[in-house]
């Protein structure tokens, strides 16, 4: 029964690439027309019925326990085939009844009130320090790089998108900066080191926190960069540049208020923040089940509508929106290819099952800014509107700054 429903769900949901499916009892289907064409294999009987109830969670999940097999492990194949039809939605009374379940759900799962987003956080921040090593730059800048040629490395695009950050900011020696959701500290010792700030870099993540502030005392910047634990909503004091990079997408839609009130309150009269986050260009929804569960407790992708609502009733300007839409796309390229490279590596840190997760990650992740709804937006926001210049030609100028850094 289960079979004849999932068959005729998938007739009506592959209309772009080609899916060829093994059933469990080794019945052979076949969906669509085009590229990519994937072929897959259901292991298990019990894999249709839990693929019809709820997909997004079961298909990483049969990944990760080896009950779904694709051939030539095109994992990237199949997330794109999903992807680019996921669009037009899965048919059926059955899928709106889920849909509307996770909308009810979603306040539910994006409170996050201090003790539940720093247990958030340790879930992903605190694993191995040597799993990040395996991918990331040698700065550890674990958001969406600046691409601003396509022949650019890794390393040399995160220098590209920290030169552009600092260009928005419009920083001058000695002002105070606050970075909300430090990571492991480059962000905070790159506006240090190169631009003459202090800092005071806040993270819920104790395994950022001791490497930062190591970081900070190799650098022999611990004088002018201080690391902290600490939620946002603790913060006192007033700063003359706020930024936050990667760390919007754990607020939650329930506290996006106290998020840009935290912001106005702490930002001075005449100050400017830098809000670098993830976001969807459809109205807002609920967060991917399996990245909720595997990846990301209590992260939610907000829309560019949900976030302004917020920035309104806090009474911020919004002085420049930018939207950087494949540069993501290719970051997780980078991160995907360095980490099946030193997968060993990982393995021996973890298992293979969490191998098999973590390609998922990434693969899914890059699929979905590369032919899903996900872009990033940089949020410049000042309590005044002349805080900044009136034309954007300083940020031209930056953007030729960050190709200049990024180059020597």
């Amino acid at each position: 029964m289960w079979s004849r429903w999932l068959d005729r769900i998938l007739r009506q949901f592959v209309r772009h690439g080609t899916l060829h499916l093994t059933l469990p009892d080794g019945t052979q289907r076949d969906y669509g027309t085009g590229r990519p064409e994937v072929r897959l294999r259901l292991c298990d009987p019990a894999l249709p019925r839990r693929l019809i109830l709820n997909p997004q969670l079961a298909v990483g999940e049969a990944w990760m326990d080896g009950t779904l097999e694709i051939a030539g492990d095109d994992l990237h194949g199949l997330l794109e085939l999903a992807y680019r039809n996921m669009e037009a939605g899965m048919p059926g009374s059955v899928s709106r009844m889920r849909e509307s379940l996770r909308h009810f759900l979603r306040a539910v799962q994006q409170f996050n009130p201090s003790p539940r987003a720093r247990r958030n956080v340790a879930h992903h921040y605190d694993l191995s320090g040597g799993l990040y090593d395996l991918f990331l730059d040698t700065d550890r800048q674990y958001s969406c790089a600046y691409f601003a040629r396509p022949d650019m490395s890794l390393d040399a695009a995160q220098e590209a998108k920290k030169a552009l950050i600092a260009t928005k900011l419009r920083l001058e020696p000695g002002m105070r900066v606050l970075d909300i959701g430090c990571g492991w500290g480059g962000m905070a010792l790159t506006l240090a080191r190169n631009h003459g700030a202090e800092v005071l870099g806040i993270t819920l993540s104790e395994e950022q926190l001791k490497l930062a502030r190591e970081r900070a005392e190799k650098a022999g910047l611990a004088h002018r960069v201080r690391f902290e634990l600490m939620d946002y909503r603790a913060v006192e004091g007033q700063f003359d540049r706020i930024v936050s990079v990667g760390m919007f997408e754990h607020v939650g839609a329930p506290q996006f208020r106290a998020y840009f009130r935290t912001i106005r309150d702490r930002l001075t009269e005449d100050g400017v923040a830098l809000i670098h986050t993830i976001g969807r260009v459809t109205p807002p929804a609920a967060s991917n089940p399996w990245i909720l569960k595997y990846i990301f407790p209590g992260g939610y992708i907000p829309a560019l509508s949900e976030m302004m609502a917020a920035i309104e009733k806090e009474s911020l300007w919004p002085c420049d929106i930018e939207v950087l839409r494949l540069h993501y796309a290719e970051t997780l390229r980078h991160w995907y290819a360095r980490f099946t490279a030193n997968e060993a590596r990982a393995r021996a840190l973890y298992d293979e099952r969490f191998c098999r997760m973590w390609r998922f990650y990434l693969a899914g992740s890059e699929q979905s800014f590369r032919h899903g709804i996900n872009c990033v937006y940089q949020l410049q926001l000042a309590r005044r509107r002349d805080a900044v210049p009136i034309t954007r030609d300083y940020l031209l100028a930056g953007s030729e700054s960050a190709r200049r850094e990024a180059a020597e």
